[in-house]
């Protein structure tokens, strides 16, 4: 999950960058100098940058520095959002009040920030009925849908009917 710090003896890198923990910039000095400077302040010298020629590392107390990087990765964690993709099925012939109530629930899935699969189920000659017909069946649960929305992905037809995917605006 996390990429291996060195601290202290474990850096390698004959100079390095070297910043303390009140901000000071030391510059790029050697790695015995950096060593014995963090000696001194009774803290860790830890490698921030490996990757930046040369090398940044940061003079200050290693159990902070996992507090803070801990504390971090808990912030951006928190911002992260998943989006599920919630389905709902409707056959050629479902009824109005039916059709409410599903509308309703999606209307609830869009204000909670999901998208929407609705399918129009078709079974047996439905399938073959005219597109045009088929295409007016699925609006009718569209027009009943109360929150504001866009087609996210338009009609397609698949071997089970025709699907839409909607989100919120």
């Amino acid at each position: 999950m996390s990429i291996r710090v060195k601290i202290n003896h474990q850096i390698k890198a004959p100079e390095l960058r070297v910043i303390a923990d009140d901000g000071t910039n030391f510059g790029v000095i050697s790695l015995v100098k950096a060593l014995e400077e963090a000696r001194v302040r009774g803290l860790d010298l830890i490698e921030i940058s490996p990757t930046a020629l040369p090398p940044v590392a940061k003079i200050m107390d290693y159990g902070k520095y996992q507090y803070d990087e801990k504390k971090k990765q808990k912030v951006a964690k928190s911002k992260t959002t998943t989006t599920e993709v919630k389905i709902i099925q409707v056959k050629i012939g479902t009824g109005d009040h039916d059709l409410e109530l599903k509308a309703k629930k999606v209307s609830e899935w869009l204000g909670e920030g999901n998208r929407v699969k609705i399918d129009l189920f078709l079974v047996g000659r439905s399938k073959y009925m005219d597109m045009n017909f088929l295409r007016e069946r699925l609006e009718r649960i569209l027009k009943l849908v109360t929150v504001e929305y866009k087609i996210a992905q338009a009609v397609t037809k698949g071997p089970k009917g025709l699907t839409i995917y909607i989100e919120k605006k």
